[in-house]
């Protein structure tokens, strides 16, 4: 702020000087201040406008800073750190008759974390609404993969899946399964059951057909 001129005969001179509009609103936004905020100088000081304008400046930078800042956190992008590339196995699975690739990273099985090679996660089977990754068990028809109940760019997805196992009913011909509806239909049908082990798999699909 301007310096006060403390010579008692020009004090009486002193009055209150209030910041431009949108410098109190850039004080407002950084720093919380800025409704009553006032410069306090001496008309017969030359050194007011300048500082005046000193003040202005300041606030214009905050506002610039502040919508930077702003600018940042909504941008979506995180700082991650430097980028490298590795090679991570990738597996297929079916969603409405196409073929997505996806990951396996995490399971909240320490069966299938083991046997998989994978990371167990216990804190996974908490998650609750999840869509399903059909697996087939037993006999099965020739190219069976499983089959996810949902995609990116699908309003159900989640790389979280509830894992559902089915299997085939005795006397029942196999058929190569490759949508959650054809999996619906076949239960009706009597052909096939579902179960759910209460397992959930961190398997987020990287490509989409």
């Amino acid at each position: 702020m301007a310096t006060l001129n403390r010579d008692p005969r020009t004090a009486a001179k002193a009055s209150r000087s209030p910041l431009p509009r949108f410098a109190k609103a850039a004080l407002r936004l950084q720093t919380g201040l800025g409704q009553g905020v006032v410069v306090l100088f001496d008309p017969t000081n030359t050194e007011v406008e300048p500082m005046t304008k000193y003040l202005t400046l300041l606030a214009i930078t905050a506002v610039a800073a502040t919508a930077t800042v702003a600018a940042a956190a909504t941008s979506g992008k995180l700082q991650l750190g430097p980028a490298s590339h590795a090679e991570q196995k990738t597996f297929q699975g079916y969603y409405d008759g196409h073929k997505d690739a996806f990951l396996v990273t995490d399971v909240s099985n320490k069966a299938q974390a083991k046997a998989m090679h994978i990371n167990f996660s216990s804190g996974l089977a908490l998650a609750k609404g999840l869509p399903e990754q059909y697996f087939v068990m037993g006999k099965a028809a020739p190219g069976q993969l499983s089959v996810f109940g949902s995609e990116p760019g699908e309003s159900s997805y989640n790389p979280l899946w509830e894992e559902t196992f089915v299997t085939w009913k005795a006397g029942a011909t196999p058929v190569l399964i490759v949508s959650d509806t054809q999996i619906d239909s076949l239960e009706k049908q009597g052909k096939l059951t579902e179960r759910d082990p209460h397992i959930v798999l961190n398997a987020p699909i990287t490509k989409v057909g």
